[in-house]
């Protein structure tokens, strides 16, 4: 039977067009942004689970960036903690030779000095904008300008400064990375950074080397030891400069394994904000490849759909023959 009210083949070939174009805009859609979950509309779990992912990606990669400026400050820190123990080392070498060559006291106490001018001028240098890790600042426990540590005696006993003497900074806790935990809470990873006290191995040097020539080359018995007061201040020295030189190296070492560290949770950081990219990507993105294929033959099946509804337009006129 034919109508000229109802037309059930135009209704059927516009509800195919409304479709195909339906899904060639969302192909469009798709292929224009390179995403195949844009919102929530698309899968709201994979679009849920996706921006959490980009979240943890973008907080990983702050860390990350923010570790950049920590590993730099250990870094300088330790590059002049390594200078300064070169200079401990030479300084210990020139004690160790004036044992038995007391006849250049006086160039031995000016190259002493030296050494002790050298060695401060590197440590008040290995500061990375203004984070200081070395006590560059010459500061006590309490964060106040530490006293002198301490007098040598002739002999060469140091008696330690009682009241407000040099100490390193308190314990660093560096955040080195987020997680979740299986409630979906944020959490927070640590490592710790020791500083180090650089300043009071300066002072040792210091003692050591003020009026070096004159202690070294005495020949008076003040603590009726049967030694030379001379004799028994070189000895004490030695064992001095090699303790001071020794945590020198112990202060470079520790610097070192806290740079290694944060090197090695930056590499992860790296990597795994990758992965969570990646993982990201796998949900959402969308596979061009086959939006392609998908966009031609939606095309396609538009140019037959308008041809079919064209057609079904034209069969009321062919009602019009009726009448004729």
């Amino acid at each position: 039977m034919s109508s000229i009210l109802t037309n059930n083949s135009a209704m059927s070939a516009l509800s195919t067009l409304r479709n195909i174009n339906s899904s060639l805009n969302s192909t469009q859609d798709r292929i224009s942004t390179g995403l195949k979950v844009s919102s929530g509309k698309d899968n709201a779990a994979y679009f849920a689970i996706s921006e959490t992912m980009k979240g943890d990606s973008g907080m990983t990669k702050a860390v990350n960036e923010s570790l950049t400026l920590t590993k730099n400050s250990v870094a300088t820190a330790r590059l002049g903690a390594e200078q300064f123990s070169d200079l401990a080392t030479e300084f210990r070498d020139k004690v160790a030779f004036a044992q038995e060559n007391k006849g250049g006291l006086d160039e031995i106490e000016s190259d002493l000095k030296r050494l002790v001018a050298d060695m401060g001028a590197i440590m008040s240098q290995s500061t990375f904008n203004g984070d200081d890790l070395v006590n560059a600042g010459k500061k006590a426990a309490d964060g106040t300008t530490a006293a002198v540590s301490g007098t040598m005696d002739v002999v060469g006993t140091i008696t330690p400064e009682a009241t407000n003497p040099s100490s390193k900074a308190a314990d660093r806790e560096i955040i080195t990375g987020i997680s979740r935990d299986s409630a979906g809470a944020l959490q927070t990873t640590k490592i710790t950074v020791s500083p180090v006290d650089l300043n009071a191995q300066l002072e040792t040097f210091n003692l050591i080397a003020t009026d070096f020539a004159a202690r070294a080359g005495s020949t008076a018995d003040t603590d009726t030891s049967g030694a030379a007061d001379g004799d028994e201040y070189l000895a004490a020295v030695l064992a001095h400069a090699d303790t001071a030189t020794k945590a020198t190296v112990d202060a470079a070492t520790s610097l070192g394994q806290s740079e290694k560290s944060i090197e090695r949770q930056q590499e992860f950081l790296t990597k795994l904000s990758d992965n969570l990219d990646a993982g990201v990507g796998a949900m959402v993105d969308a596979n061009m490849e086959e939006e392609a294929a998908r966009l031609q033959a939606l095309q396609v099946q538009q140019q037959l759909a308008s041809q079919s509804l064209s057609i079904a337009n034209q069969a009321p006129q062919n009602i019009l023959s009726l009448f004729r």
